[in-house]
């Protein structure tokens, strides 16, 4: 949405052109041109006025257009005229190029001299680099067009292509953003969404689990929960083929904080679902977080000890039983066991 915010702040430094094309039409070159520079001139005193500033692209835009349009009507050759806004289509290639290509991101810093006060999370930034990409091809599209229609297409046609293509081709893709995002928000209207969570463990905001379960950028409290019986032994559980990491031997207890939710409510909610026990004392080992492939999980480790009946859920869980810590280190570094298990086996729980 920023992005495109910034776009429409530059939309009226194009206005000029448009206001050409019409007087040309019905006037003629030498009319259109004065009926060009008019506009210019009352945009950049509408914004003086407004803002007590001279808005450079409007400025620009017009500079260009009296440069041009002199050149065409001394030559009485309008290619000379036609050809700017293509010259202004390279131009946004190379901004849009240097942004979405470079570490300088020339559009983040124009957003923000037009929102100012407004920061950009991870998301929004990568948000808004992934339609500036989509829209630096359409600006490559639209330029490699106006180009061809200067030499190889009658004037109308580039009329068309240098005015109002230009609002199509761009009217075209926002409407289908928006008709995404709608999809996309009916999909994820019944699914569980989850804290997203600061480096610190502070609650920033929420997110689909989904989309938790596919970006890094989604930081999401879990707890883990040990059981260790009176010899000592460890439960673990082994995990489904169709969950992450399937088949491994991982951590008795896991699972996520729903929003709202509190963290002693969602270990013992998790705790009766995979294994059914209820009435243990967690005590609070660490609180971590960790990295996978795919995702970052912030870990509320406890630990309990637990010796009645333990009777796993085959709907959550493939398997289920007690180890010792020698059948555990010496099946360490195997691929029997996740490595967040095993991360917590060697750090925290047993150092």
């Amino acid at each position: 949405m920023n992005q495109r915010k910034v776009l429409l702040q530059l939309l009226p430094g194009f206005l000029p052109l448009f206001a050409f094309i019409i007087a040309d039409e019905l006037w003629g070159t030498k009319i259109g041109l004065i009926v060009a520079i008019s506009s210019g001139v009352i945009e950049i005193a509408y914004y003086w006025i407004k803002d007590r500033k001279f808005d450079k692209f409007i400025l620009m835009d017009t500079l260009l257009i009296i440069a041009l349009g002199v050149v065409s009507i001394v030559l009485e050759n309008d290619v000379f005229f036609k050809i700017k806004p293509a010259l202004i289509g390279v131009l946004m290639c190379a901004i849009m190029g240097v942004s979405v290509f470079t570490p300088s991101n020339i559009l983040l810093n124009m957003s923000k001299r037009y929102m100012k006060g407004i920061e950009f999370s991870d998301q929004q930034y990568q948000l808004m680099k992934k339609n500036m990409i989509v829209m630096f091809w359409i600006f490559v599209l639209y330029t490699i067009l106006v180009f061809y229609s200067v030499w190889f297409m009658s004037k109308e046609a580039w009329a068309f292509i240098s005015g109002g293509l230009f609002y199509i081709l761009f009217g075209v893709y926002f409407v289908l953003e928006f008709l995404k995002t709608k999809i996309k928000q009916k999909k994820l209207k019944n699914e569980e969404w989850l804290p997203i969570m600061n480096n610190k463990g502070e609650v920033t905001g929420k997110a689909p689990r989904s989309i938790c379960h596919s970006s890094k950028d989604y930081l999401h409290p879990v707890v883990h929960l040990h059981v260790i019986n009176n010899k000592g032994e460890i439960f673990l559980q082994k995990r489904p083929l169709n969950k992450i990491q399937p088949g491994k031997w991982d951590t008795a207890v896991g699972g996520h904080i729903t929003f709202g939710e509190q963290i002693e409510t969602a270990l013992q909610r998790e705790a009766l679902e995979e294994l059914r026990i209820k009435d243990f004392k967690p005590k609070h080992i660490a609180s971590y977080i960790w990295e996978s492939d795919i995702e970052r999980e912030f870990v509320f480790c406890f630990s309990t000890k637990y010796d009645k009946a333990i009777t796993i859920n085959k709907e959550e869980l493939s398997d289920g039983k007690f180890w010792t810590r020698t059948e555990i280190q010496s099946n360490l570094g195997k691929g029997i066991f996740t490595p967040n298990f095993e991360e917590e086996y060697m750090k925290m729980l047993f150092k």
